[in-house]
C-alpha cells in the first residue's frame, strides 16, 4: 500500500456507545481518514462491512466486553479488513478473547499518534497475511493439478510437477495459471453426477 493510500483510509468504527463513536470519529478525521460507517448493532455490522468494504475497522470496548467481541467476530467473518481493538484500560482477558476472534492489533485510549502507528502496523500485517493466504491457495491448486496429472497420466509427483513447470515455461504462463487450467479442464471433463450412480 502506498503512502497516499495510507493517509486516506476508509474506516469503519464500532462501539456499543454512541458518544464513543463520535469521539473516535473525530480522532480518525484528525488523522486524515474518512469514517465510512459507524455501527453499534452487532446484527448489522457484518452487512455494513461487506457493503462498505473499509480499509480498516476500529472496535472500542464499551461496558460490555461480549458486545465488543461480537462486533469483532462479525467484522472478521467478512474477512474484508483488519480489526484494531481500542481499550480505555489494560484488560488482558479481553485482549486474549479478541485475538482469538481475529484482531490484528489493540491500543489503549484514543491517542492519535498511537492509533496512527497501530493502523500502519496493522495494514502491513494484514497485507502479509493476505499474501500468505494467497500463497497457500496457489500451493493447494498446484498440488491438486499434480494429483490430476498423476491419476490421468500414471506418473509420480515429481514427473507431474515437471510437466506443469515445463508447460509453464514453454507457454510463458505462470505455474499457478497452468495448474488452474488443469484443474478447471478436469472438472469440465468429469462425467455428470448421474453417471456415477450405480445401477440397481
Amino acid at each position: 500500500m502506498d503512502d497516499d493510500q495510507t493517509r486516506h483510509l476508509r474506516v469503519l468504527i464500532a462501539n456499543e456507545r454512541r458518544e464513543r463513536l463520535e469521539l473516535l470519529a473525530r480522532v480518525v478525521a484528525e488523522l486524515g481518514h474518512e469514517v465510512i460507517a459507524r455501527e453499534i448493532d452487532v446484527q448489522k455490522v457484518g452487512a455494513v462491512t461487506a457493503r462498505e468494504r473499509p480499509d480498516v475497522a476500529l472496535v472500542g470496548l464499551g461496558l460490555n466486553s461480549a458486545h465488543a467481541l461480537d462486533l469483532i467476530g462479525e467484522i472478521v467473518r467478512e474477512a474484508w479488513c483488519p480489526v484494531i481493538a481500542l481499550l480505555s484500560a489494560e484488560n488482558p482477558g479481553y485482549v486474549h478473547e479478541a485475538a482469538k476472534r481475529g484482531i490484528f492489533a489493540y491500543i489503549l485510549h484514543d491517542d492519535p499518534v498511537e492509533l496512527a502507528s497501530a493502523i500502519d502496523i496493522t495494514l502491513q500485517r494484514f497485507a502479509e497475511y493476505q499474501s500468505l493466504q494467497g500463497a497457500f491457495g496457489r500451493r493447494a491448486t498446484i498440488e491438486q493439478a499434480k494429483g490430476i496429472l498423476m491419476a490421468t497420466r500414471s506418473v509420480d509427483a515429481e514427473t507431474a510437477f515437471a510437466m506443469l513447470r515445463d508447460h509453464s515455461q514453454h507457454n510463458g504462463r505462470r505455474l499457478v495459471e497452468v495448474a488452474e487450467a488443469v484443474v478447471e479442464s478436469h472438472l469440465l471433463l468429469l462425467p455428470p453426477a448421474s453417471e456415477h450412480v450405480p445401477s440397481a
